[in-house]
């Protein structure tokens, strides 16, 4: 009887030694903030590849078809075969007259699309650097770019610019490019850096040259980019979308004045 009685309190003993470690077990928290965190961080992971596959399947997918009505053809060809035909006449007629030995200076102002356009009015508006519709640059009056002109009289307007405009357009739009950049010039120092060889060190100076069209016109001219001039957003337009108050495209004389206010 005394044997089973010290079995049973040794079972006691021992199952209430083996049972404190368990009681003396703590469960560890993560505190508030490393929760939100581990949570951000695994929905800015699935936010990530969401973008992935999406990147993948547009890369899997290749570029949309880009198509074109018979139409769009028909007007492409009857755009090109008036442009080679108004050339073919231009050159049995005599060449355009100079302007006034006093005008020394133009603006020129594409203000009409080029598509399906001949390839040689095409060719002539890069050389002017009027790749862009209501871009413009300034032009040095001579017998080449007044033929030029005429090449591109229906897509480009351009005249005579006073000095009033020749300052407005450099000291707003006008802009350089450094390395792939365009820097729009607030700063003399940057001027007298690439333009200080030809005697130009300041805004007042490259507005002096553009204008008198001096020894230094070429690089002046081509230290400037071309215009990009804005339209005002509720301008008037006619059936076919063009803008009323620029008028017609061609030889504008000091029309031209009008045209830099309204699209500056």
């Amino acid at each position: 009887m005394f044997k089973h009685q010290r079995r049973r309190r040794s079972r006691k003993e021992s199952g209430g030694i083996m049972a404190e470690p368990e009681s003396q077990k703590v469960i560890k928290l993560v505190p508030e903030f490393l929760l939100k965190k581990r949570k951000a961080y695994q929905a800015i992971k699935a936010t990530q590849a969401k973008l992935a596959l999406l990147e993948k399947r547009k890369v899997a997918r290749g570029k949309p078809v880009n198509f074109k009505r018979l139409e769009d053809f028909l007007k492409d060809g009857h755009r090109k075969h008036r442009d080679e035909t108004r050339i073919r006449r231009a050159e049995h007629r005599p060449p355009p007259p100079l302007p006034p030995a006093g005008n020394k200076l133009a603006f020129a102002v594409r203000i009409r699309e080029i598509k399906g356009v001949s390839p040689k009015v095409r060719k002539v508006v890069q050389m002017m650097r009027l790749r862009k519709i209501f871009s413009g640059a300034f032009v040095k009056i001579n017998k080449a770019s007044v033929a030029m002109m005429k090449v591109v009289e229906p897509y480009v307007a351009w005249g005579f610019p006073n000095l009033k405009s020749v300052r407005e357009l450099i000291l707003k739009r006008g802009q350089t490019r450094v390395g792939r950049r365009r820097v729009p010039l607030t700063d003399n120092a940057l001027i007298e850096q690439h333009m200080g060889k030809h005697g130009i060190i300041c805004l007042e100076d490259l507005i002096h040259e553009i204008f008198s069209v001096g020894r230094s016109f070429q690089p002046a001219n081509n230290f400037l980019l071309p215009f990009r001039l804005s339209v005002p957003r509720h301008a008037a337009r006619d059936k076919a979308g063009l803008l009323k108050d620029l008028g017609a495209p061609g030889f504008r004389g000091a029309d031209i004045n009008a045209i830099v206010r309204l699209l500056n």
